[in-house]
């Protein structure tokens, strides 16, 4: 067959940016953005991204550039999602909960020419700029997003805006809402630069170009059967993935997004009925609050997908209960959103909750806009579909992010053979279900033994006491090291029941196998966690150290 050739009718680059002209047009007078007493179309939500991105343009914002943003889910929060990149420059969210040194890190490995500025973060950017050594002389101008539907927190910093040029809505009010937004030369042009969580390791500059995010989001909207005008509510930051590239997604629908500043689940439930909510998603612990809470079950079921940690089988068992239909899906920050779910089978419904659960907890199979994704051993074979052979997630796509930023040996560790290997153990089911066991980094190794966090954590939330649960490697004099339980418990058990160390080790007895029992077990009122749900196991895993080497704890 004759050999045609791609012409300018048929190769203009993908972008989601495209989404909000198309919801514009279509969905012009449907809620886009609704915030406490504050509701926007999608006309005028394009309306003023377009402003936006003309005063970006007008202080001399562009190709290249990287505009950061500081702010919770919020409508600017949103709007920034599209104007930054209309305007040609590279997004760059930063999550709100890190400390000031760490942001400081990320403005400069980014070089950020501007930063969007939360009022609540404001004392966080300004201490994160005072560390700039003094030989650095680019600074990024700010940007300070005020917030009149809230009370204003009490600040270090003076309540004016002197660090700030200017208020976003007094920046917006001088663009043009006639701007020709400024189309990506390619598909591969960066559009996105995230920040890795930090959970295992200092965070790093992860770019996405538009084809990422396209394909990404149109993947997650396939996968998850997402009807058109759904409501959405913001659980999930959007500093985190984008959103799981939900941002532009919702877009593409003419959806809702019902904004929050701050996750309670008493809010959560008002939002879900007031605004009869359809889809949320959100990491495991944030189900684990709404379904610890008081509140009564939903009127009406509520898609909800849950990703970012694997969920023990108890928790999306007490969800279901609740009337959340949940979905588990898995995707790192280097894949830009979700690249594997547990696509349910019919034939599952007719199985019990406890069996059900299980299978949902199983990470599942890739999404349809997923080349590959395979569980691989260490010359890069498939393992056997077995369920217990164990090996590395990798994953090939155009969902793949281009690579780390400024870090071509990070990158090529992780590319490698064709395929991104993402440091994940897991096991490939018969029915070719993937199932996570492990962080490459968080498996246990006493005795020669391999014991995967994962498994025991899952027991431990099977225990009606406990609420959260972490497992992490601890010194061991004998075995060289030994699992360490940090576990925190519901609410109401406190007041009822003094459980001790010895109680929920025999709990573990009683549940697993003996040489997988933790050797200690820690109490906390609360775990640490990323912005986003997942528990920061290298600060257990300090703790842990700390203790010193566990004495004579053969069993």
């Amino acid at each position: 067959m004759e050999q045609l050739k791609p012409s300018a009718v048929n190769s203009s680059p993908l972008t989601p940016l495209t989404f909000l002209d198309r919801a514009a047009t279509v969905y012009g007078d449907v809620p886009s953005v609704v915030y406490n007493d504050t509701t926007f179309t999608w006309s005028q939500t394009r309306r003023r991204c377009l402003q936006l991105a003309s005063a970006l343009a007008s202080l001399g914002i562009g190709r290249g550039h990287v505009v950061s943003v500081v702010a919770p889910n919020i409508p600017a929060m949103y709007e920034l999602h599209f104007s930054v990149p209309f305007a040609g420059a590279v997004l760059n969210n930063i999550n709100t909960r890190l400390d000031a040194r760490t942001v400081s890190v990320i403005l400069r490995h980014a070089n950020s020419t501007l930063v969007f500025v939360d009022f609540a973060s404001r004392d966080l950017v300004l201490e994160a700029l005072s560390l700039f050594p003094r030989q650095h002389t680019h600074r990024p101008t700010l940007i300070l997003i005020t917030d009149n539907t809230v009370q204003e927190e009490k600040t270090k910093t003076s309540p004016t805006v002197d660090n700030f040029l200017h208020t976003y809505e007094g920046l917006m009010s001088k663009g043009d809402p006639n701007f020709k937004w400024v189309l990506p030369n390619s598909d591969w042009d960066p559009m996105i630069l995230n920040y890795t969580s930090g959970t295992t390791s200092s965070p790093k500059g992860v770019v996405h170009c538009h084809r990422g995010a396209f394909i990404s989001a149109l993947d997650t909207l396939i996968d998850w059967a997402v009807p058109k005008n759904p409501i959405y509510l913001w659980t999930l930051p959007m500093f985190h993935a984008n959103g799981w590239n939900l941002t532009w997604g919702i877009a593409a629908l003419g959806g809702t997004n019902i904004c929050v500043r701050k996750f309670d689940a008493g809010v959560v439930y008002s939002l879900i009925r007031n605004h009869h909510v359809t889809h949320m998603c959100g990491a495991p612990v944030v189900l684990n609050m709404l379904t610890n809470s008081d509140k009564r079950p939903l009127e009406k079921p509520v898609q909800f997908i849950t990703a970012g940690a694997p969920p023990p089988a108890a928790v999306l068992l007490r969800a279901e209960e609740f009337g959340f239909v949940v979905g588990h899906g898995y995707g790192l920050t280097e894949t830009g959103g979700i690249v594997v779910s547990c696509a349910w089978k019919g034939k599952w419904n007719r199985l019990p909750a406890t069996e059900r659960a299980r299978l949902k907890a199983r990470q599942g199979v890739r999404t349809v806009g997923v080349t590959e994704v395979d569980v691989v051993g260490p010359t890069g074979e498939s393992v056997k579909r077995d369920g217990v052979s164990v090996g590395e997630i990798v994953v090939k796509g155009g969902c793949v992010m281009l690579g780390y930023l400024k870090d071509p040996s990070g990158t090529a560790r992780c590319f490698k053979n064709g395929r991104f290997y993402t440091g994940d153990v897991a096991v490939m089911h018969e029915d070719g279900y993937l199932e996570i066991k492990d962080r490459s980094k968080e498996v246990i190794i006493s005795g020669g033994e391999n014991l995967s966090s994962v498994e025991l954590e899952s027991v431990l939330y099977g225990h009606p006491a406990v609420n959260e649960a972490a497992v992490v490697a601890r010194p061991d004099e004998y075995w060289g090291e030994t699992p360490c339980a940090f576990v925190s418990l519901k609410a109401a058990i406190k007041e009822k029941e003094k459980l001790t160390e010895k109680d929920m080790i025999q709990y573990c007895k009683d549940n697993m196998p003996h040489y997988m029992v933790p050797k200690t077990v820690v109490f906390k009122d609360e775990l640490p966690k990323t912005s986003t749900g997942k528990i920061q196991k290298f600060v257990l895993k300090q703790i842990a150290n700390n203790m010193g080497s566990l004495k004579h704890s053969r069993i």
